[in-house]
């Protein structure tokens, strides 16, 4: 019997970090505050050199202002947080090509760069978080809170997060600026010793930073040739969709006849038990499963708390499934003997890694013959199921009578 799934649990930059020991004033930065330009010696420890770009929600415009306003999405888990409302006073800079000479300019705003950089400044760590307006008014933003900290990964010792400025720590809050304007969030902690060479950077979520992996060492450049950002995506894959031939009525998982109905599945050609595919992109990591028709009509579940870790313990958690419901039961009508696919759609991982764990818990018992709600956990070489693309491939169903 097809495995159960439950509900879910994200993440992902390609980034390069890149360390400089020599000390500058910080007009070459172009920071600005609101009131005053700040001149202060700053020493650069490390910064994101390649751009993630992170989708940009659509815009609503205001009849009367024409005001562009974006609720940002991305920030997840904070509706217990206090929000604040606006902050004023945010401070700028003139544009990010200042500090990422290799910052790729997209004009469309269809995508948004999720670019940072590390400095000591004034014996303390700034982390500047960058963020290009993609209208005039943002709500919804989040930077960080006391999750927000700094692990040197030699010592052991955690660098816990002071302040930010503007003053949002702790706080959903909203910016009003002008459409393009290069916001510079930042986040203070105390100064690191001079010895540190890897940390990792937890708690800033909309840069990405769920236990990221930075080296203060000038070696690590490197991966910016091997990497290249974007070069080394995946297009995001085109499945055709079931059809829906009856919704789900006042679902209950222990009356089958409240489920979900589909046909017309995306069908492949046969594949041994246990397949799957990947598709990395910056925005998601689409996971394809081979499934396979014993009988005329079949139910399923997928999704749910289903989870990808990484090798570093990071969890990435299932957004989706294509076409079908994500968590639910559902039934599929087809051939005895088809093979079609169900693609879950997980957070994006980073660029880099090279192996991943399919997790999918125990399920909650539920009422039907032959129901089985075990769990399991996969792991995978990210490549090998990069490779197995081809595999799922839309492939209409022959039959000979």
């Amino acid at each position: 019997m097809k495995r159960i799934v439950t509900l879910s649990l994200l993440a992902i930059a390609c980034l390069t970090m890149q360390a400089q020991t020599t000390w500058h004033q910080a007009k070459p930065m172009q920071t600005q505050t609101k009131k005053q330009d700040v001149k202060q010696n700053v020493k650069f420890l490390a910064k994101c050199d390649a751009f993630f770009m992170a989708a940009v929600p659509e815009a609503t415009i205001d009849k009367k202002t024409k005001k562009k306003t974006v609720v940002w999405k991305d920030t997840e888990n904070n509706s217990w947080h206090e929000n604040m409302g606006f902050v004023k006073n945010v401070p700028t800079i003139d544009s990010l090509e200042s500090i990422f000479p290799n910052f790729i300019n997209r004009e469309d705003y269809a995508y948004l760069p999720v670019v940072w950089q590390l400095t000591e400044e004034n014996d303390e760590t700034v982390l500047h978080c960058y963020f290009r307006m993609p209208a005039d008014i943002v709500t919804n933003l989040w930077l960080c809170s006391d999750e927000c900290v700094i692990l040197d990964k030699e010592t052991g010792v955690i660098y816990q997060s002071r302040r930010t400025n503007p003053d949002c720590y702790g706080k959903v809050f909203s910016v009003k600026e002008k459409e393009g304007t290069i916001l510079d969030f930042q986040i203070f902690f105390p100064k690191l010793p001079e010895t540190t060479k890897e940390i990792c950077i937890y708690g800033v979520p909309n840069w990405y930073m769920r236990g990221m992996d930075v080296n203060l060492n000038t070696q690590t450049g490197h991966f910016w040739q091997e990497y290249r950002g974007l070069g080394s995506w995946d297009k995001a894959p085109k499945f055709h969709e079931a059809h829906l031939v009856s919704e789900a009525k006042d679902y209950d998982k222990d009356n089958y006849q409240s489920w979900a109905v589909y046909k017309d599945a995306h069908l492949i050609k046969p594949v041994p038990e246990g397949t799957y595919a990947m598709w990395c992109t910056p925005e998601a990591t689409y996971l394809a499963e081979a499934c396979e028709m014993n009988w005329m009509r079949e139910y399923f579940g997928r999704g749910g708390n289903n989870i990808l870790v990484d090798q570093r313990g990071h969890q990435y958690k299932c957004k989706d499934v294509i076409g079908y419901p994500n968590n639910d039961l559902f039934w599929v009508e087809g051939c005895t003997g088809d093979y079609f696919a169900i693609v879950m759609v997980f957070e994006p991982i980073p660029d880099e890694t090279e192996t991943i764990t399919y997790i999918v818990p125990e399920g909650e018992p539920f009422a039907m013959w032959g129901a089985n709600w075990s769990g399991s956990v996969k792991s995978f070489n990210i490549k090998e199921l990069r490779d197995n693309q081809k595999l799922f491939e839309y492939h209409p169903r022959k039959v000979v009578k």
